[in-house]
């Protein structure tokens, strides 16, 4: 009878360890999203800060002509 209760915790303990790494895996995957939007918007808000730079320069590069 021991035996059988000794497998049942090794079991348990085995089953609970695997729940706890696809939890992990989860998360890492959730986190790995929300960075990979942060990562996009960063992209957008570059692309937006360039074009407003290429506008000042026009601009800027228009007045010294004058």
């Amino acid at each position: 009878m021991a035996g059988l209760e000794l497998a049942e915790v090794i079991l348990a303990v085995i089953i609970g360890t695997l729940a706890a790494i696809v939890y992990s895996l989860r998360v890492l995957i959730l986190m790995e999203k929300r960075v990979a939007s942060m990562e996009e918007n960063i992209q957008k808000m570059t692309r937006h800060l360039v074009q407003d730079e290429a506008v000042i320069k026009r601009a800027v590069t228009k007045k010294s002509r004058r």
